[in-house]
This record gives structure tokens, C-alpha cells and sequence, in this order.
């Protein structure tokens, strides 16, 4: 059994050794036998959940690091040394002692991020991602790693629990994969969601599979009608390339299915052509981009509101290609992706590819260099913002990392890159500071709108400004980018002050013309009358003029300060606004949930006797028997139930792992559960009554509500029904389908 294990060791060994060996880096094996060697002793006798020694776990992460992410040996090493601070007696002065500096500081910066980035206290989450951000601006190599480790965990996440599963599936479609996005690590990025979804939904990952392979066949002859006559002109243009099918992810198939509301059969882009190109060294490779982009148009029609230029405005995580759409023989829109090896390489291994060329001297585009910096600095915005909430910490995160970018144009045409849904606000504090405080409006397109008017890709757009103008409140409802909500806030922290300090001096000289003296007590006894739990609450009133001040202050600390008005006051605001203390309270008959009692390696199964009392579904999925389904243990103690799918829920995986537990439904035929679905096809005198007597009359379902448009032939609806389970709405939708004219049919969550 040793010598199995030791031969599957170091055949892994040597595979990592062979892949470095193939790469473009200096050669330093030395560093990374070394580091083998260590990782391998202290390790040593320690197994996996799978059964395999546990230093096979630490070489597929470096395997990982150096075959697809191309990075080097200090890399490499790092890799094999990820786990050992934590899981071992060794500390990181020993790694510094033995390795360096730098392959010490990424080890700490790994252990720092261990345990998954969501702990149990809202607070620690966001400490957790707080390091994660300060460990990737001062070294991004510990996020490329810490990627590594996610990616083979997922690889090898058979082995764990269902609730557990969930959990790291949850948390990696969460994090992880836009993360790996981010970077522009597209291949990493595919299998990341792909094993999310692999794990979350078997069923429907299993089917879509299998209907890729049933296809194969036909895509494979669409394809070489479509390459034949192309491959002629590039050989005749003198192109060195490589031509490929790209299948579309599983993952991304099933997500358009759900957004599009439409079957596997009606999506056309299942499939693109890939073109690499090697440049010619006489020629500027966006001409040679466009050259190629002839020659396909000059042989197909072109589809123009497909195209995308990404060669002169490169994606925010340095992503560049030219896309474009034509018709291909067999009458079918075919995507084409033209890029140099060059673009090839930094859009499958990212930014880590960006620093292969820089590393090497021959990285001459300034818009690449700038981009990774951008970004570092937006983490930067990110990490002064003051104190935040740790739930909006996290929020800010997903919009100003992870999501879609926008390019807005300032009036002498210098492009600024925001976050998708970034408003001319935001757009105002990106430009500076004082223009964001003092914003009064923008011209968008020469047009005048409001601060919070939502911009759009392509936009010019010119601020007005006006010196009384001054931050407000609700600017902080509108605006997306950290950086413009962390100045706001800032300054408003600031507007606070001043006002507290305003109204502290005008009670003060009240109080003096009184000739009251002014203690502790004193001003305990007007916050007490006011209603006030703080002196400085109650100063900032008195200065906005939110409350009169007193004209006789002598009779203001006569009176009682257990007056009807005061209680009454008191015990409202306390009803919206709980302190910690009350917050924390369990609710009466509703005991508070003791987490040790939650077994999470029990698989809980939704009983129909059980339903309202002890399980309950969510309006955000609206789950049905049938579904795949999770649990999360409310405080109450009640199961709420939710689709493994739904978005809203994705947060409950990723910050209460703890409550996460496995679900499966009995048999469930007493009560009914809500149901949509959504239908479309072309309209025809008779088609509403077939509907309508399949529902109700063939199938005995209770319809709640049936709304159809039509319009110049064809139509659309949605059918609200009651049914008891997912065959029953697999069963319905089997039947419409089979009406004539009836063309989808699909169920919706609202």
C-alpha cells in the first residue's frame, strides 16, 4: 500500500517538474524540490477525506498554479507549502527562514485566508475579506494560489458531505468565480461554476450533458462547413493560426436557459469559432485583427449588432479578442473570436500572463499595465471606506470587483471604466473629490439629468457643479462605486460634527443665560426629556431644528422625564430602533436555535404533515417537491427551504455554513404548491380554449391566473397554477407542448 501511494507521489511530482520545465521561466528547480521535499515531511502520514496522502492536495494546487496560470517557481512553491502553517507545528518565520521574504509572506497570506472567507459573526466576514483584499494588493500571487486550492477542493468535493458540499459550492459561485473572473481567468472561471452547478443540481447537470454529446455530431459538421472555406483564405493571406470549436460551459448554457426562460434546443450559441493567430512582425496586429475579420465577411453575412471590439477597449480584467456573428451554410448564426496567441494567452491565464511579459521586457501596451492598477486601487477605495457595515462591506465588494464594466467618456474623451449601474454621481467622484461633493446635475450625451441617472456604456458625460452644494443622505442610495460612497460618507461624518458642535453651543448659551450649571447629569436629564439616548443625538436636533429649544430650560429639568408623551416616544423608537442587547433577545415562544443540536450529516426530509410547522418555503425560489432543495435552520428552529438555484439564498451559504443542511422531500400529494409557467407560440383562432381545457379539464389543475398578449402573430403568457410536485409541472408543460402552435414552454420562479 506505501509503495502505491509513493509511486502515485511522485508520478505527481514529476508531472508538476514537467510542466515547469515546459514553461518560458528561469529554471529554478532547486526552490521548488525543496520546497517538495519539506511539504512532503511535514505532511507526512496524513490523509485526505478521500483516502490519498495529503500531499497530493498541495501538488495539484501547484500543478494548477504553473500549467494553467503560467506562473513561476516562487509560485510554484508557495503552492507546496500552502498548507503547512496551518496544518503542521511549523510557523512562518520557519518558511522565511528556509525559502525567503517573499514565498514567506504569500504562505502567511494563504494562512490568513484559510477556513473558507466567511466566518459565523457578520463582523469577522468581513475582517476575512478585508484581509483577502490587503493580501491581493500587496501580493496578487496569494489570490492566484488561494484560486488553486478553491479549484482542486471543488475537483475533489465528492468526497464530503451534501450540507458541506453546498456550502463550498454556494460560497465558490459567490466569490470564487467572479474572483477568478476579475483576473480574467475564463478557463478557471467555466470549471469553477460548472462544479458549483455539478454539485447544486446533478440532475439537471446530467441532462444537459447528455444532450451536448447527443448534438455533438451535428455541431462537429456545422463547424467543418463553416472552417473549410475560411481555412483557404487565411493559408492564402499567410496566417500561421490555429482554428477550434469552443463549446459553451454547462454552466453557462443552463444559466441563459433560466434568464432566457427557453430550452436547451433554442440557443443558438451553444458553439464558437475560435481563431489564433500568430502575428506577422511587419504588420500592427489590430490590422491583422481586421484583415481576418474580412475574410470571414467577405464569405458570410455579417450580423452587426453582434460585433464587439475589444481590441481597442480592452475588458477591465485585460480580456482582448474581436467578436463577431455571421450566418454559416447551414443557415445557423455562428460566433467567430479573432486573437493573437498573445491575446489567446492572457484571456485563459489572465493577468498572471501579463506579468510573463512584463517580466520579460516585452509588454508595450500601457492600457494593460493600467488596468491591473485601476482595479488595485478600486480595493483600495474599498478598504478606507470608514467602518462599514459588514453585510454592505460585502455588497460593495460584489458590485466594485465582480461586476460588468461600463466605459463612460468625460467631454475631451478621456475614457473612465465604472461599475455597471454606476450613476453620473458616481461618475462625479471618479473624476475628483470636490466635483463629486459639489455635483448638482450632468449633461449626458448633451442632455440634461439627475445625479442619480444610471449610465450606459459609451455615454459622454459633463458634471455641473455649484459651491453651495454639499452631500445629502440619500446620496448614499443611489451611488455604487466604494469610492464615491466612502467620500460621501466621509463628508457627512464631517457635516455631523459640525452640526453637533452647532447645537451643543446653543444650548450651552441657553443654559448659561439661565445660569445653569452644566454637568454630566444636566444634559442626561434633557436627552431623558427629549427622548434621546445620547447628548450627541440631541445637540444634532436641536441644530437641524428637528426639535425646538427650550425657552424656559429651568422648566424643561422640573419636569418629570417618565412623562405620556416621552414614554410613548421612547417606546416606538425602541420598537423600529432595538438596541444590541434587545436585538440579540430571543423571540418569546420562539426559543433560540441551539446550533449544536443541528446535524448537518443528516439528510432532512420535507414530511407533508410538517409543512408551516416545522418547514417552511420562500417566496424568493418558491420550491416545489421535486426540486433540488437545501435548508437553512431559522432562529425559530424552522426549516426554511430554498432552491439550491435560488440567488437570494446564495448569501445564506456563504455566510451561515453552519446552518446549512441537506434536504430531500417525501411524498407530497394533500397540499398544493404555487407554480408559473411561461408559454409562447403563434397565435391561431381556437388556441386559448386548447390551453385552457389541457389545464383544467384533461389534467384537473387548479388554475389561479392566465395572462396572454398577443401581437402580429404570435403570442405569450404566463399560467399560474396549483400543483403538488415537479412531475405534476413536468406533466402540464409536456402537455401544452404538444398543442399546435405552441412553441415553448417553461417553468418561472416568478
Amino acid at each position: 500500500m506505501k509503495e502505491l501511494e509513493d509511486d502515485q507521489v511522485q508520478k505527481a511530482y514529476e508531472a508538476l517538474l514537467d510542466s515547469y520545465g515546459r514553461s518560458n521561466h528561469r529554471k529554478k528547480f532547486e526552490i521548488i524540490n525543496k520546497a517538495f521535499k519539506f511539504a512532503d515531511q511535514a505532511h507526512k502520514g496524513v490523509k485526505r477525506r478521500s483516502g490519498e496522502p495529503y500531499i497530493m492536495h498541495p501538488l495539484a494546487v501547484a500543478l494548477v498554479v504553473s500549467e494553467e496560470m503560467g506562473l513561476g517557481s516562487t509560485s510554484i512553491s508557495a503552492a507546496l507549502l500552502h498548507d503547512v502553517v496551518e496544518d503542521t507545528d511549523y510557523s512562518v518565520e520557519d518558511i522565511k527562514n528556509l525559502f525567503g521574504e517573499k514565498i514567506a509572506q504569500i504562505v502567511d497570506g494563504l494562512t490568513k485566508m484559510s477556513g473558507g472567507i466567511f466566518a459565523e459573526a457578520a463582523s469577522a466576514q468581513a475582517e476575512n475579506m478585508r484581509k483577502l483584499l490587503l493580501t491581493m494588493s500587496d501580493d496578487i500571487r496569494v489570490i492566484l494560489i488561494k484560486l488553486a486550492d478553491r479549484l482542486h477542493n471543488m475537483r475533489t468535493l465528492g468526497s464530503l458531505l451534501p450540507a458541506k458540499q453546498y456550502k463550498i459550492a454556494g460560497e465558490t459561485m459567490y466569490l470564487y468565480a467572479p474572483m477568478a473572473h476579475r483576473l480574467g481567468l475564463f478557463a478557471i472561471k467555466s470549471e469553477l461554476e460548472d462544479l458549483s452547478f455539478k454539485y447544486e443540481h446533478p440532475e439537471e447537470y446530467k441532462q444537459i450533458e447528455q444532450k451536448l454529446t447527443a448534438t455533438a455530431a451535428n455541431r462537429e459538421r456545422i463547424y467543418e462547413h463553416f472552417a473549410d472555406p475560411l481555412q483557404e483564405s487565411l493559408n492564402q493571406l499567410g496566417y500561421q493560426y490555429k482554428m477550434q470549436e469552443r463549446v459553451k460551459s454547462i454552466y453557462s448554457i443552463w444559466n441563459k436557459m433560466q434568464s432566457k426562460n427557453v430550452n436547451f434546443e433554442d440557443i443558438y450559441d451553444i458553439f464558437a469559432v475560435r481563431i489564433v493567430f500568430e502575428p506577422k512582425p511587419d504588420m500592427d496586429v489590430k490590422k491583422q485583427c481586421w484583415e481576418i475579420y474580412s475574410a470571414i465577411t467577405d464569405l458570410y453575412i455579417l450580423r452587426p449588432d453582434r460585433i464587439r471590439d475589444w481590441i481597442s477597449h480592452p475588458k477591465a480584467n485585460g480580456y482582448q479578442a474581436l467578436h463577431l456573428t455571421v450566418m454559416g451554410p447551414d443557415g445557423q448564426w455562428i460566433e467567430v473570436q479573432i486573437r493573437s496567441t498573445k491575446m489567446d494567452e492572457i484571456a485563459e491565464k489572465g493577468f498572471a500572463a501579463h506579468w510573463k511579459y512584463k517580466e520579460h521586457g516585452i509588454d508595450k501596451d500601457i492600457q494593460e499595465q493600467t488596468e491591473l492598477d485601476h482595479w488595485l486601487a478600486r480595493i483600495q477605495d474599498i478598504l478606507e471606506a470608514p467602518s462599514p457595515n459588514a453585510m454592505d462591506f460585502l455588497d460593495t465588494i460584489k458590485l466594485n470587483l465582480y461586476s460588468s464594466e461600463i466605459f463612460v467618456f468625460t467631454p475631451k474623451g478621456e475614457i473612465k471604466t465604472l461599475p455597471q449601474n454606476a450613476t453620473a454621481l458616481d461618475f462625479a467622484y471618479e473624476i475628483h473629490t470636490k466635483i463629486g461633493d459639489h455635483c448638482i446635475g450632468a449633461k449626458a450625451n448633451h442632455k440634461l439629468v439627475p445625479l442619480s441617472h444610471k449610465l450606459s456604456s459609451g455615454d459622454q458625460v459633463e458634471i455641473l457643479t455649484s459651491r453651495s452644494q454639499h452631500p445629502q443622505e440619500e446620496w448614499l442610495s443611489f451611488v455604487t462605486t466604494a469610492k464615491a460612497k466612502t467620500k460621501i460618507e466621509s463628508s457627512l461624518k464631517k457635516q455631523r460634527k459640525e452640526k453637533i458642535k452647532e447645537g451643543e453651543d446653543l444650548l450651552t448659551e441657553i443654559l448659561q443665560k439661565a445660569g445653569i450649571e452644566i454637568t454630566i447629569p444636566i444634559w442626561d436629564k434633557f436627552c431623558s426629556f427629549y427622548g434621546y439616548s445620547k447628548k450627541e443625538d440631541l445637540f444634532y436636533a436641536f441644530a437641524k431644528k428637528q426639535i425646538e429649544l427650550p425657552e424656559n430650560p429651568l422648566k424643561v429639568l422640573k419636569e418629570k422625564t417618565d412623562n405620556f408623551f416621552v414614554r410613548y416616544m421612547k417606546q416606538a423608537f425602541n420598537a423600529v430602533n432595538p438596541t444590541k442587547e434587545e436585538s440579540e433577545k430571543p423571540v418569546e415562544n420562539q426559543p433560540e436555535t441551539d446550533m449544536n443540536q443541528i446535524d448537518r450529516k443528516k439528510t432532512y426530509t420535507l414530511k407533508e404533515e410538517d409543512f408551516q410547522k416545522n418547514f417552511i418555503t420562500h417566496d424568493c425560489c418558491r420550491p416545489i417537491p421535486g426540486d433540488d432543495v437545501f435548508g437553512f435552520i431559522r432562529d425559530d428552529g424552522r426549516l426554511e427551504v430554498h432552491k439550491r438555484s435560488c440567488q437570494p439564498a446564495l448569501k445564506l451559504k456563504t455566510r451561515y455554513g453552519d446552518r446549512i443542511v441537506s434536504c430531500d422531500w417525501a411524498g407530497h400529494k394533500t397540499f398544493s404548491f404555487p407554480a408559473t409557467i411561461e408559454i409562447k407560440g403563434i397565435d391561431r383562432m381556437g388556441v386559448l380554449n386548447d390551453i385552457t381545457q389541457v389545464i383544467t379539464n384533461d389534467l384537473s389543475v387548479n388554475m389561479h391566473k392566465l395572462t396572454i398578449e398577443s401581437k402580429d402573430g404570435f403570442f405569450e403568457g404566463r399560467i399560474e397554477v396549483a400543483i403538488h410536485d415537479v412531475d405534476d409541472i413536468n406533466n402540464l408543460s409536456s402537455r401544452l407542448q404538444k398543442i399546435k402552435g405552441i412553441k415553448n414552454v417553461v417553468r418561472i420562479d416568478d
